[in-house]
């Protein structure tokens, strides 16, 4: 039967992955990655030589067959994003919902936990996490209507956002409702990590004074307990 592992990998700082993913990665026949510069800076620090294949959300139909065909003839698989936990803001459900429908039980998909953005920073918190939304990057479409929708959500909402678009966004959201609090965190994990926290106003007043630089994620809590106005 063969394996497909879905591989969780650093977020930043490349001693954030677990023993079991190192020997996942150095067993497996293939390994399949969003971007092969990186997974290979991955793979030349820990000295490992699985081929790699790149596999991202612009694959085309003909990569996709080329996995399934690679996993019907027996080959153990890898599947990483960037960073972090494949699945959650990359194109790996594509991928096994395709594997599961062309061989059902036939081909054994195994998960391999460890780093994730989202769990980093919802540690961070200084609320309450035991409930939380995650809606990653914010559509262009409709995005005025879901900005008011986190503005006054009854549970804390994780959010990526782009450094050219933090301020304004915090702006908006401030504008929908100043009670907001915010974690705002910048390259967690890496050289550079910053973690600025507090009223939705006094950390855009912190930031306008920072260098924006970096991808960001950020958790709102509107403090609406009751999802009321």
């Amino acid at each position: 039967m063969a394996k497909l592992y879905v591989v969780a990998t650093p977020i930043g700082n490349l001693e954030d992955i677990t023993l079991r993913a190192l020997k996942v990665l150095k067993d497996v026949d293939i390994i399949l990655c969003e971007d092969t510069r990186i997974t290979k800076k991955l793979l030349e620090h820990y000295k490992i030589e699985t081929p790699l294949l790149s596999y991202h959300q612009h694959s085309k139909i003909k990569k996709i067959n080329l996995i399934l065909k690679l996993l019907k003839e027996g080959k153990n698989l890898a599947l990483v994003c960037d960073a972090g936990t494949p699945g959650i803001s990359d194109p790996g459900n594509k991928l096994i919902e395709r594997a599961i429908k062309e061989f059902g039980d036939e081909v054994k998909i195994i998960p391999i936990p460890g780093a994730s953005v989202i769990t980093a920073v919802a540690s961070l918190a200084h609320f309450p996490m035991q409930k939380f939304v995650f809606l990653g990057f914010l559509p262009k479409k409709r995005q005025n209507k879901i900005l008011n929708e986190i503005a006054f959500s009854k549970y804390p909402v994780i959010i990526f956002e782009s450094p050219y678009r933090i301020i304004k966004t915090l702006e908006k959201l401030h504008s929908l409702n100043p009670q907001i609090e915010v974690v705002v965190a910048k390259e967690l994990t890496k050289y550079f990590e910053k973690v600025f926290r507090g009223n939705v106003k006094e950390v855009i007043e912190v930031l306008k004074q920072s260098k924006i630089k970096g991808e960001f994620t950020i958790i709102i809590n509107s403090r609406n307990k009751h999802g009321t106005k």
